[in-house]
């Protein structure tokens, strides 16, 4: 198998999900940022997903020609309807309204309702934060947690993703499911044919198990215990409760066709550092940052993923067999 260019895996994945049904527009904005995952490293949020979404399309589940909608009921809130869409697309919705928000009020937040899997939750963060911005999403998603000490899903792995910027380089960039492990890489072990290792999740009947498929018709673990789970609790309300989205145990899954509109959410935060009254956010963060760098073998977070996206932005990409045959 040999690379191919990011634009040229771009343009098939496009015209794969315009040929499934999707506007062009919605095509390109799924394409985007399943290949951008993919470049990153992040492959459980990346072309893993194009034979999932395309069933979802041709199903109905995902409407391909959804065109998202935004008000704005206070001065520093946007309400996006992702109209049963997918959620890249609301995304880029408010993400082109956010930053003048977040400059004229201090902070500004964009509530995403009727949504789907958000993918890598970085990406958007990291997007704010190259304006200038801090940047904070939350995103619940079907569920796939007990509460601590049950054995019923209640919680999805509900990531949290942040990113500040920083002056002359690439943001710091934080993201992370609330599961010891996001379900996008057990999906990928799946398609692989590959075992996951112990104690990422719970078969049905609540025991470790390391085979990909039991782990998908189980729980997963949650990222430090009970701290993780209530962390998760707090995702559901401000990323479900607030855009009167599905909460995790009324949503469909996103791993297959079945059933109606998952209709999740995402809430998105931004913040700009001007608004505070004063000029020393850079330098502390420079502090900050020179603090975690000098140490040997210590890294700024998302530092790894950008050397990855530089790597394939030169080199290209892979695309694995099982997603080559779907592919325009």
């Amino acid at each position: 198998m040999s690379a191919v260019s990011l634009d040229s895996v771009i343009d098939r994945v496009t015209a794969t999900f315009v040929a499934a049904g999707c506007s062009t527009q919605n095509a390109e904005s799924v394409a985007r940022a399943l290949v951008t995952a993919e470049a990153d490293g992040l492959k459980g949020h990346g072309l893993s997903r194009v034979p999932t979404y395309l069933a979802m399309v041709k199903s109905g589940k995902i409407d391909g020609k959804a065109t998202p909608s935004a008000s704005r009921p206070r001065p520093s809130v946007l309400a996006i309807d992702a109209a049963f869409g997918f959620a890249y697309p609301a995304i880029d919705l408010a993400l082109a309204e956010l930053p003048a928000l977040a400059t004229s009020q201090g902070i500004a937040v964009a509530a995403i309702g009727r949504s789907n899997h958000c993918g890598a939750a970085g990406l958007p963060c990291e997007a704010l934060a190259r304006k200038g911005l801090v940047a904070l999403l939350f995103a619940n998603t079907p569920s796939a947690m007990a509460p601590w000490g049950g054995r019923e899903p209640v919680f999805g792995t509900n990531p949290i993703a942040f990113a500040a910027p920083l002056a002359g380089r690439d943001p710091a960039v934080v993201d992370l499911a609330l599961s010891k492990v996001a379900r996008g890489p057990i999906v990928a072990a799946r398609q692989r044919g590959e075992s996951i290792p112990e104690g990422w999740a719970l078969d049905a009947d609540g025991k470790p198990t390391t085979d990909a498929g039991k782990a998908l018709q189980g729980t997963m673990i949650p990222l430090g215990d009970a701290k993780g789970a209530a962390l998760a609790f707090m995702v559901e309300v401000l990323a479900a409760c607030l855009p009167g989205a599905h909460l995790a145990f009324e949503a469909s899954s996103f791993l297959d066709d079945k059933g109606g509109p998952p209709s999740t959410g995402q809430l998105l935060l931004a913040i700009d550092p001007a608004g505070f009254g004063h000029a020393a956010f850079g330098e502390r963060m420079a502090a900050l940052v020179g603090a975690i760098e000098r140490q040997q073998g210590a890294r700024l977070s998302g530092a790894r993923r950008l050397t990855n996206r530089a790597k394939a932005a030169g080199a290209g990409i892979v695309i694995p067999p099982e997603i080559e045959s779907v592919l325009a």
